[in-house]
């Protein structure tokens, strides 16, 4: 018989809810977070859904922010949620619901729903990296999820590309993502056109020769953080996730790039989008959901 899991995927702006049972995403809707009223605000509006959504075995939720998955609690949230550090997530749940809860980061939740679902089933040794506001990673490792000595693996976005660069948000100078994140396009691409004012506007002007060595010069900055992931965890795939990565002409152009400058024992990784879109993060947390108490993967 298989399990219920109710999966929620919180974020700065939506507040994503779902039932996934035997691998299907049987119920779906989209709440606004209000995150700026606060961590507490958010926890008791995750209540209300999850209150919402009849009766389930367990509930699994992706997280932005910093997530101790061992303790299910926040070990860091930036000020896009006010207050969420520090809170008992998963506690805070089975207290309230009575059902095993598991608890993750919401990029980390998102390369596992991709390796259950998604572009990674199949793959043992895989990234899973998201273009947008900023730069995000899940690393699967052996076919598990990888998260480090304190629950933190995957910041690729501050990997230095650029050093004494740009500012980065996280402190630092010259980040990954200060030059590959969708933001950092934009930023350039307002220069030569106020029109191009996001992702899907680029790519409509594609055509003028302007906007089109704007993307390759793009390009470049995503494939030197990509040269150096590579390099350094020899992984078989490689997932670009973002709406933008959605454009198979983008994924073909970074590939090739890619190839010119890892050495060739290293040629055998694929570029490949993301599969699951939005849903990538509710499907990752009830895989992790089940996963407790040794329940094994979710059915595909």
């Amino acid at each position: 018989m298989s399990l219920t899991v109710a999966a929620l995927d919180i974020g700065g702006t939506a507040i994503k809810a779902g039932i996934i049972r035997g691998g299907k995403l049987i119920r779906q809707e989209e709440i606004p977070t209000d995150a700026k009223k606060g961590g507490e605000a958010v926890m008791r509006k995750a209540e209300e859904i999850l209150s919402s959504m009849g009766e389930f075995d367990r509930i699994g939720i992706s997280t932005a922010g910093q997530v101790d998955s061992l303790g299910g609690f926040m070990r860091f949230a930036n000020d896009n949620i006010p207050g969420y550090t520090g809170m008992q997530v998963r506690q805070r749940m089975e207290d309230k619901f009575s059902v095993p809860v598991a608890v993750e980061n919401d990029v980390n939740s998102a390369a596992l729903g991709e390796a259950h679902f998604g572009a990674g089933k199949g793959e043992k040794d895989f990234l899973c990296l998201t273009y947008g506001t900023g730069i995000g990673g899940g690393i699967i490792a052996n076919g598990r999820l990888y998260t480090g000595s304190s629950f933190s693996a995957g910041e690729v976005g501050h990997i230095v590309t650029h050093p004494g660069g740009l500012p980065c948000t996280c402190g630092g100078c010259g980040c990954y993502e200060c030059y590959g994140s969708v933001t950092a396009l934009v930023r350039e691409a307002v220069k030569v056109d106020p029109a191009l004012s996001d992702g899907r506007a680029i790519f409509k002007e594609i055509h003028r020769p302007e906007v089109q060595a704007l993307v390759d010069a793009w390009a470049d900055e995503i494939v030197w953080g990509l040269v150096t992931l590579t390099h350094t965890l020899n992984p078989s795939m490689i997932i670009l996730g973002g709406g933008i990565m959605q454009q198979e002409s983008l994924v073909r152009l970074l590939e090739k790039k890619l190839y010119d400058r890892i050495m060739p024992s290293y040629r055998h990784v694929k570029l490949k989008a993301a599969e699951l879109g939005n849903t990538a993060g509710l499907f990752g947390a009830a895989a992790l959901a089940l996963e407790k108490d040794h329940l094994g993967p979710i059915e595909a």
